[in-house]
Formats: C-alpha cells, structure tokens, sequence
C-alpha cells in the first residue's frame, strides 16, 4: 500500500489527447511515479519524448502489467478496450483511473465495479466536470433555483484533422452522445438529485466515414421524478455547424444561470478540448417582478478567477486519485453515479435506433 512518503507506481496506457494529459500530471507530481507508457502504436514515442524520455516502452499491456507490477494503471484506451483492461489491472491487485466511460455497455461497467469491489482497490472514473470550480458552481447555483428544471445542454464540434481521426475512432464502439453525454448526464443528475424516469433521443447518420448503424449526430431528452427535464445535443464531423456548439443554461422558477463562454465559443474552437470545459463567466438571472412586471434584481456576474485548464484539471483528477489512494477514500457513490449516466446514455442510444420512448 503506498503512503505519502512513497510515490504511487502508475502504468500509463492509451496516450492520446487524455491519457497524454494524465501522464504530464503523474510526471509532475511527487505522488506518483510513471512506472511504464503503453500504446500500440508510436503515440508512446512520442508522449515518452515529451515527457523528457527515460520511460520504460509497451506495445503489449498483458505484457507490461506484468513488467513493472504497478500500484495502479491509467486507462485512456478507446472504449471498447476498457472493461478488459480494468478487470485485468484489478486482477493484478492495482487500482484503476479510467476515461469515461467505464465499459462500452452497462453490464461490462457493472463488471468493472464488481471487480474494483472484489479487489479491494480504487476506481476512478474521469468526470473531468466534477473538479472544475466553475462548473461545481454551476451546479450549486442551479439548485437554488427551485423545481422543476429545465436543463439545456450541447457540444457539438466541427471535427477535422486529427480530431476527426479522433472522432471516427471513438465511433467504432460509441455514439456521440453516449461517449460525450455521460458527462453533462451526470451534471444533470447533480442538479435534480431526481431519478430519470425515461429518455427520448433523435440521431442521424451524416457521413458514410463510420461504421453502418453507428451517427455522428444526435439529441437526447431526460424526464425526471420531480418534473424537472433536460436535453443535451453532440455532433462530430467536418459539416457540423460552429453556430450554437457550447449551450450551457438552466432555468428553473427563480431564474436561470447560463455559462457563457465568450472566448471559448468563437469561431473555430469547437473541437478544441480546451474550449470544452472553458467557462470564463457564469451569469444568473433573477425571475423577481415587481408591481410593474419589472425585474427587481439585475442579472448577477460571476467570474470565478480559478479557471484551470484542461492540463490543470487533469491535475486535478490525478490528486483526487492520488487521495483516493492514500486516504482509502470510499467511492461507492462515485462508481454508481458512473454506472447510472452510462445507463442512461446507454437508453438514450436505444431510443435513437428504436424510434420509441425508454422508460427507465
């Protein structure tokens, strides 16, 4: 078991854009000590070299899981790899970080967490959202807002380039708005702490450039116990319009607050990660009239000057993990919560190919 005076043994495997990122957190950080890089193909070259070299090489992960025996294993594979990676690491007795989503269908995230609980060991899913203050905020405040809710969401991105190698391989196992969804699914479900009671989704298939039966646009809508709805919106691809790609408000019967991205949400940003989680402002509205139907209070401005960025919050995560760790932290909830936004990701993905209403 490691302590704070002894670094956490981390095998890194996937190095794209986010496993890239969770490495450069565990190369800066005192806690933890990059104990082997994994990929298949040159990715890990290149991660190695920025990193400043010296790190040990894997093509193979059975191989290198079994060569350095780690404390714990990164995960940020392509979604299809993930369940067995994870079972594998646990069986290894390591704790596991992993890219959401846990598996690419429910039963195999419900299988990753048997595993993790078997094991006695940690698993972290990467809710990157959940460690961003801006973002925390949003959620506190939406809950001052009454019932119901009304939650509007989207992130749709003009992909191209290397984002839309990208894109069209994460299209092998999942749709948009399950790989994306899962996330503002869990904001959602933050907000109302309400059970979903059923979902509703539209999608459609603009490209021939991925698989038969798969879309690369599509809008989901949520139902939930207490009356409250909402509605989140992804699409990829080289033809998808940059002109409403970050969407981030909710309304309730005191008023609504509403992310509003000036810089991030220009032209030309929409598939950079970065812009992604950018907030810069968070603005809320008062519904209060008086005599007149005028409003009493002016719309509040709330700039939150801890703005991480991307590199900033994958730190973040690796700190949760790292306290996750050392303090034997009970994650529980955070494993459920991770279960229940791919569920229900999941049913919206059957309401897209079925046509029909899923009652949760």
């Amino acid at each position: 078991m490691s302590t704070l005076n002894t670094p956490v043994r981390v095998l890194v495997v996937g190095c794209g854009n986010m496993g890239a990122s969770h490495a450069a957190a565990y190369h800066n950080s005192e806690g933890f000590e990059i104990c082997g890089i994994v990929s298949t193909g040159k990715s890990k070259e290149v991660l190695n070299e920025k990193l400043g070299g010296g790190y040990p090489l894997y093509s193979d992960y059975a191989e290198a899981l079994k060569a350095t025996a780690p404390d714990a294993v990164c995960i940020s594979t392509y979604p299809d790899t993930h369940e067995a990676f994870a079972v594998m690491a646990f069986e290894h007795g390591c704790h596991v970080f992993i890219e959401k989503p846990v598996a690419d269908t429910v039963e195999g995230a419900k299988r990753v967490v048997a595993a993790a609980v078997k094991a006695n060991k940690k698993l972290v899913v990467g809710y990157i959202l959940r460690h961003h203050p801006s973002w925390e905020k949003f959620v506190e405040l939406a809950q001052t807002l009454g019932k119901p809710l009304v939650m509007r969401m989207n992130l749709n991105q003009q992909s191209h380039g290397y984002m839309w190698d990208v894109h069209r391989n994460l299209m092998k196992s999942l749709s948009p708005i399950v790989d994306c969804g899962v996330h503002y699914i869990d904001v959602m479900c933050q907000m109302t702490r309400s059970k979903p009671v059923w979902v509703s989704a539209i999608g459609a298939r603009m490209t021939e450039d991925i698989p038969a039966g798969n879309y690369n646009y599509g809008q989901l809508q949520i139902r939930f116990e207490d009356g409250s709805v909402g509605w989140y919106e992804a699409g990829w691809g080289p033809m998808m319009s940059e002109t409403a790609f970050f969407v981030k408000d909710v309304v309730g019967p005191k008023g609504c607050v509403s992310i509003v991205a000036k810089d991030a949400g220009g032209s030309g940003k929409s598939d950079n990660v970065d812009a992604h989680t950018k907030t810069e402002s968070l603005r809320l509205h008062h519904a209060d009239l008086d005599a007149n139907n005028h409003f009493v209070k002016e719309d509040e401005w709330i700039n939150l000057t801890d703005e991480p960025d991307h590199q900033e919050l994958c730190n973040r995560e690796q700190r949760y993990f790292l306290k996750a760790i050392v303090e034997d932290l009970d994650l529980t909830d955070h494993m459920n919560d991770a279960v229940n936004s791919l569920q229900i990701a999941f049913a919206c993905d059957e309401s897209v190919r079925t046509g029909e209403v899923v009652r949760l």
